[in-house]
């Protein structure tokens, strides 16, 4: 018998168990004691450091040692990792050593943050759950099981397919939209098991857990005060600590206990209540919090005939084999997420999809110049020698961005909900890091110069002219256009073998004195081209080196905003092998696209427009860096467009000016739209199916919220597709609501969207994050850049406005096409945007060191629909064997970085049904794909943070009422483990150690 049905009707009765049955109640509370830490919100890490982390630490550890009977649990290991290697002492360490083998402290999570679930996209998120479950492991030999996201905006289907990668057996979200977490709650449905991605369904599901409607903060039973921070403390924005327990005050406590427990457990199906307690940066006086606590649990589990349930403390591990051993039937949920998030009618949290634009592209470039970086490390510390490069020195600057790129996936970081100061201080990080990663990269560039034969060539010149390196981080063959910026507009550029090649000149775009120079380039998988670049003394000079195209411009002068009259009767055309772009000199604006594969013509136009939002709290919902909440409908922006086009061989670039004002002297918003013209064979396919759009936006007025809508004649019934996290997408049909209509149709939007109708789809490629919806049929608009003053008091004391003054220049992508062209070009043009070439320049006067010449590097290259999505040498000094690793642990001796061990994960780009030839399950040789990098001596099958080894990492089942267990892939058994070749299926992620025989 299920226990649904019995629970609710016992609880209204007071009674848990009938008479005559055994005294022990069948109401289990497990109070689960944890402290909420952000990684950087309202304060500095370094504040919050000061204020409450170590103090958290120091007397959470004291008061677990103190009595065996108390727990808590751990998250975010960019605090504890901080506190662990600078505050705790040996004692200490020991007794969290103690603590952690005993089960009493457990690590939940594991990663170095609580990341958000919107706007981050998963290589980020794997990221730094990587960096955190390889400290744990390497520290402690232990393996997060649990996860506890109950922060973040929203909940993606993405994470619980990571998490069960990770090992995960239980997954805990809590922020979902308020009205469909009461319905849940009224029907017992916040438990289920996810099947987050519909290609791998039951092989990748996880059981899920939403916290009700009390979240995981614990009013009423905090005994040890605010933190203390530098400046003027945040008054009523927490909970003031509460008067003791004590004889006359425990019929209080108790009371409010009772009624939140019974309340509680009528919304789960099982007899077991997870009880959070703590909230955000509690238990810093942990000595106060403990014994007052302690009372209530005794005073209640001494009278259970009176209270009819029992108390005890808790790890999120003792909840759920509790609840995993009731062997329930439970319901599956598909792959839809839960987003977007509203907490109530008023207030959908879609704003921060756009919120600090900035930081969520410089937090994006972070993380590819950190791609790049790991796979040039690791090919140049594999192929040895490298005379001049300290691989202890290369791998602190990976270190150093990954951490930097890890911390500012923190659910209020990427998300632009925190202070001022504090977005200083990820922008300092990632600045940091990403310095030294480039310096990585420079000497890595030095180390592998060629040598100087003196002779008068592209490696000995001292014109004065530049040496660029080309490095390609994707494992294909790329065919692309690389722009470089130069001082001047009579050039010669050559090849590493002297070889003019294809380029065009042209002048900036927004730089008048400089010069933009547009260069062809094909490069294998992880392998690197090398240019020199020299002006020319004068036209006369002859070299016998053709120059450069120089571009042609045509200008359009400027055109006022068109009102309901006639356009379209005068346009001019730009035209490449793929499409026609059709401008309409009437307006300047766009007016159509014929894309030549379907022979079809798509009418589509692009304007920049504005929400505009309230700032006055006291008349209606305000927009923050949370929320939107516009005032109406989106309104033109601009009141006139100038328009020039820059033509020539390689490119051609329409430039468009939207002047806020008709006689404004400097634009507010522009797009920089290119067509290339490659050669055309199949590698240059992806080049051609593109519009590369640019834009300029900024500096906003105040109280505004900018997007770019395009506007077309497909009949989309205002359906839209957007992804989750880069990884996967998902069916937006457009929803009416009673309140915030427009904002709750707001979708983020990492990394691509689209709209289609029976025969094409427009997709959008974006470089970071954005929000994204579908208001009108036909429509896609993008929220680019938000400027938001309101009189908000939380917000002002706080310092979380929005006065953002910025100008930012996101780029997008566009593809039109058929739905099976899109299909095949949509993950690796994504791809390609992401991890576009790396462009490394140096002066022509630095000569390089003579040494043994160019080593000759061979290509590394995955089938079209596998994506390297990793090659790393971590730096982890534990063993792989698990046995072996926790024999070293209890011998504490220190180990070197481990260099021969190289972490290495696939992903497969495409869903089962997605496309006849790219969605097939793909067998890859790793000991052919990687011979490049050296011998390899053996391959080793990993969890996706590498912890655990696929063979022993075994996962809870859970029973479902789905009758149809779905493995998700091929019913063919898995290749021998250990071996080089390994069969990759639709959406799966595999990972692996790779082990290189010594040079």
């Amino acid at each position: 018998m299920e226990p649904r049905g019995w629970l609710p009707l016992l609880l209204q009765l007071g009674l848990m168990w009938p008479l005559g049955a055994p005294s022990e109640p069948r109401l289990r509370v497990f109070v689960v004691p944890h402290s909420h830490m952000d990684v950087g919100w309202l304060h500095t890490v370094q504040e919050s450091m000061q204020a409450y982390v170590t103090n958290v630490y120091n007397s959470v550890v004291e008061e677990l040692t103190l009595e065996k009977k108390r727990r808590f649990i751990a998250v975010e290991q960019e605090y504890f990792r901080l506190w662990w290697d600078g505050v705790a002492s040996d004692r200490q360490k020991g007794q969290v050593h103690q603590l952690v083998a005993e089960g009493r402290l457990e690590f939940v999570l594991g990663g170095q943050v609580m990341h958000d679930e919107a706007v981050t996209h998963f290589d980020d998120q794997i990221l730094q759950l990587t960096e955190g479950h390889g400290f744990l492991y390497e520290t402690f030999g232990v393996r997060p099981q649990f996860s506890w996201q109950v922060d973040p905006f929203g909940a993606s289907a993405t994470t619980p397919t990571l998490f069960a990668l990770a090992g995960f057996n239980a997954h805990i979200i809590s922020r979902i939209d308020y009205d469909l977490k009461e319905a849940m709650q009224d029907n017992q449905e916040l438990q289920f098991v996810w099947r987050g991605s519909r290609s791998l369904l039951a092989q990748q599901e996880i059981f899920t857990h939403v916290l009700d409607q009390f979240g995981y903060c614990s009013e009423g039973f905090n005994w040890d005060g605010e933190a203390i921070f530098p400046g003027t403390p945040l008054n009523g924005m927490y909970l003031q600590v509460q008067i003791p327990v004590t004889e006359d005050s425990i019929p209080n406590f108790t009371r409010l206990l009772l009624n939140n427990v019974l309340t509680r457990a009528s919304w789960f199906r099982t007899p077991h209540v997870l009880w959070p307690w703590g909230c955000d940066r509690e238990f810093l006086n942990a000595s106060l919090q403990f014994p007052n606590m302690d009372i209530i649990m005794e005073h209640v589990n001494n009278n259970t005939s009176e209270f009819n349930f029992s108390m005890e403390y808790a790890t999120l591990g003792d909840y759920f084999r509790a609840v995993h051993s009731d062997q329930v039937a439970w319901q599956v949920r598909g792959h839809h997420d839960f987003l977007p998030y509203s907490s109530d009618m008023h207030h959908a949290w879609t704003g921060f999809y756009a919120s600090r634009s900035g930081l969520k592209a410089l937090a994006r470039r972070a993380s590819t110049l950190l791609y790049a970086g790991e796979s040039m490390f690791t090919r140049h510390v594999l192929l040895a020698p490298h005379p001049n490069l300290d691989p202890a020195w290369g791998l602190q600057q990976l270190q150093q961005l990954r951490w930097a790129v890890s911390e500012v996936q923190h659910h209020d970081a990427i998300t632009g909900t925190h202070a001022l100061k504090v977005g200083d201080m990820f922008v300092e990080h990632l600045s940091t890091g990403m310095q030294g990663v480039q310096t990585l990269m420079a000497s890595i560039i030095q180390d592998r110069s060629p040598a100087h034969s003196g002779r008068r060539g592209p490696w000995g010149h001292k014109s004065g002219g530049r040496f660029a390196v080309v490095y390609n981080p994707l494992a294909w063959t790329i065919t692309t256009i690389i722009t470089l910026t130069v001082d001047f507009p009579s050039v010669s550029i050559t090849d590493e073998s002297g070889r003019p090649v294809p380029a065009q000149v042209q002048r900036s775009k927004e730089l008048p004195s400089a010069y933009d120079l547009h260069v062809l380039t094909t490069i294998p998988g992880l392998s690197y081209r090398h240019y020199s670049i020299r002006p020319r003394r004068s036209s006369q000079e002859d070299t016998g080196e053709p120059e450069p195209f120089v571009a042609s411009t045509q200008q359009f002068g400027v055109r006022p905003r068109r009102r309901g009259r006639r356009v379209g009767k005068s346009l001019v055309p730009v035209v490449n092998d793929c499409y026609i772009i059709f401008l309409d000199l009437d307006t300047n604006l766009m007016h159509s696209v014929w894309e030549r594969r379907s022979n079809r013509k798509v009418y589509m136009t692009q304007q920049f427009m504005e929400y505009h939002a309230n700032s006055d709290v006291w008349k209606l919902p305000v927009s923050d860096n949370y929320v939107f909440t516009p005032n109406g409908r989106a309104e033109p922006a601009w009141e006139a467009v100038r328009m020039e086009i820059v033509a020539g061989p390689l490119v051609t670039e329409i430039r468009q000016d939207f002047y806020r004002e008709v006689n404004d002297r400097e634009p507010t918003f522009a797009i920089y739209s290119r067509l290339a013209h490659g050669p055309q064979s199949s590698d240059e396919e992806l080049l051609c199916h593109r519009i590369e759009q640019e834009y300029r936006v900024g500096p906003l007025e105040l109280n505004r919220e900018a997007i770019l809508r395009t506007s077309t004649d497909l009949n989309t019934g205002r359906v839209l597709y957007s992804d989750n996290n880069g990884y996967q997408m998902q069916r937006r049909p457009y929803r009416k609501y009673k309140n915030n209509t427009n904002a709750r149709n707001y979708y983020p939007m990492v990394q691509s969207a689209f709209i289609q109708d029976r025969r094409s789809r427009l997709v959008l490629l974006s470089e970071q994050a954005h929000g994204v919806s579908s208001q009108g049929n036909g429509q896609v608009e993008v929220m680019l850049h938000r400027r938001l003053v309101n009189n908000d008091p939380a917000n002002i004391i706080a310092d979380l406005t929005l006065n953002d003054t910025s100008v930012i220049h996101p780029v997008v992508w566009l593809l039109l096409g058929p739905r099976n062209l899109t299909s095949g070009l949509r993950q690796r043009s994504g791809l390609a945007l992401q991890h576009r070439p790396v462009v490394m320049l140096r002066e022509m006067s630095e000569i390089a060191p003579r040494g043994s010449g160019s080593r000759q590097q061979e290509a590394v290259t995955l089938p079209p629909s596998v994506h390297l999505q990793i090659l790393s040498i971590p730096g982890w000094k534990y063993s792989s064997n698990h046995t072996e690793h926790l024999r070293t642990l209890r011998k504490d001796r220190k180990h070197e970085a481990d260099l021969r061990r190289v972490l290495l994960r696939l992903q497969h780009l495409y869903e089962v049904d997605h496309d006849p030839v790219l969605s097939q399950p793909v067998t890859v040789n790793l000991q052919s794909v990687l011979r490049g990098l050296g011998p390899v001596v053996s391959v080793e099958e990993r969890s996706l943070t590498g912890t655990w080894n696929v063979s022993e990492m075994h996962r809870w089942t859970w029973s479902t009422r789905d009758l149809h267990h779905h493995r998700g892939n091929s019913s063919q058994p898995p290749p021998p483990p250990g071996g080089p070749e390994v069969t990759i299926y639709p959406k799966e992620i595999r990972t692996f150690f790779i082990h290189f025989q010594e040079q």
